[in-house]
């Protein structure tokens, strides 16, 4: 579960603005910016079903994400930078294609080198996620 070794460490600058063009992607739709965000050998981990994802099979559950839902919005966002990454905590405010809004507490751990994000680790609420998918 160690991130892809880099060594050199990216900055403070750096590790900010690879977060906010995360969420920022996501917000938007935007899953080519997402692609070029993550680095091609990351992993996405996820505590609701305790699997590891590579970068390509997350961006397909990002892309369903866009499909089903109108609007995507980080709500109570706070961020802090630890060396190679960040902390997230967020609630995610989903508005679906069927007219339910769900609001999904998260806490994300990324990790970053060279710009690009090499590994994360998704904390969700599962209730709210399995509101989603119903």
């Amino acid at each position: 579960m160690s991130p892809i070794s880099n060594a050199q460490h990216d900055s403070a600058t750096t590790i900010d603005a690879v977060a906010g063009q995360l969420f920022g992607a996501i917000e938007r739709g935007d899953v080519d910016a997402l692609r070029g965000l993550y680095h091609p050998d990351a992993r996405v981990w996820h505590n609701t079903d305790n699997t590891e994802q590579s970068a390509e099979e997350n961006i397909k559950v990002l892309r369903w994400l866009v499909r089903n839902s109108a609007l995507r919005r980080y709500e109570e966002v706070r961020r802090e930078l630890i060396p190679g990454g960040f902390v997230q905590m967020h609630v995610l405010r989903l508005d679906l294609s069927d007219g339910r809004t769900v609001r999904i507490p998260a806490c994300l751990v990324a990790r970053v080198s060279q710009g690009r994000i090499t590994r994360i680790d998704e904390y969700l609420d599962s209730a709210q996620v399995a509101a989603v998918s119903a």
